[in-house]
């Protein structure tokens, strides 16, 4: 009888956005994998959950290298496949977790599609998790989507070919991992003439969190954080006052750190 993985989503990266629901499986299963860079080990997703895993629990890192060389990522796919299934065979439960949502943008997309291939009756359950983007469009106080407004969201990962269609289709663009290719980006958006519709979000819920809906200071950016996106508003930002809850006191020295534009106010 073979254990079930869960695909958990644990946020964006602020701890207290975890789920009640994530927090009782990983509490139970007896595996936690985590995914992290083939340089290092380390893992926010990890640092995010660690505070609620059993001391009994197994935590193991799988490494993906960070590159679109295809030879190279089936390589790393299957060897991760393969010892997560170890796990499963022994009928042990298993968690693999990943920031934002399992099923969006995620590196569990691609492992569970492997170990369907292998064995197309495993059990595996998703486990939703808050998104970048819902996170950052709360931080900002900046809607995503309203009445019959239409939202699109994209990957910067390969620069900002796609941009340029979604901006004339949607009402409203979310353009997810563009450290990569920023100047391109921000290129794009000043053809489109929506300078003045975009905001930038960097590290939302985190130490060194910023905020910009400036794109003159945003074109002064050398090289954006991993985790950043951005909203952009065919229709315009609005005049929307940006107001921070810290969860408790010790958040607030952390959360003044971010660069505004805009008046940020606590309560």
């Amino acid at each position: 009888m073979y254990g079930t993985l869960y695909g958990i989503g644990v946020g964006p990266g602020d701890p207290e956005l975890l789920t009640i629901k994530a927090i009782r499986i990983l509490k139970e299963v007896a595996h936690v994998f985590a995914a992290a860079s083939s340089k290092n080990d380390y893992s926010l997703a990890l640092a995010i959950v660690k505070d609620h895993l059993s001391p009994e629990t197994t935590v193991d890192h799988l490494a993906f290298p960070m590159t679109f060389h295809s030879q190279s990522l089936e390589s790393a796919w299957m060897a991760n496949c393969e010892r997560v299934l170890d796990v499963l065979r022994v009928g042990k439960d298993a968690a693999f977790i990943t920031l934002g949502d399992p099923l969006t943008f995620s590196t569990f997309i691609y492992l569970m599609r492997k170990m369907r291939e292998r064995l197309p009756g495993i059990m595996i359950k998703s486990v939703p998790g808050i998104t970048s983007f819902q996170a950052a469009a709360a931080c900002a106080n900046l809607p995503l989507a309203e009445g019959e407004e239409a939202i699109t969201i994209l990957s910067g990962a390969k620069g900002g070919g796609r941009l340029k269609e979604a901006m004339q289709v949607s009402d409203n663009v979310v353009l997810m991992k563009t450290y990569r290719h920023f100047p391109e980006i921000l290129t794009q958006i000043r053809e489109a003439g929506l300078q003045d519709n975009c905001c930038f979000i960097s590290r939302c819920g985190l130490e060194g969190e910023i905020v910009e809906r400036d794109f003159g200071r945003m074109m002064e950016m050398k090289s954006p954080h991993y985790l950043s996106l951005m909203v952009i508003k065919r229709r315009g930002l609005g005049l929307l006052e940006t107001t921070l809850l810290p969860a408790r006191h010790s958040d607030r020295k952390k959360m003044v750190n971010r660069t505004c534009p805009h008046e940020v106010r606590y309560l």
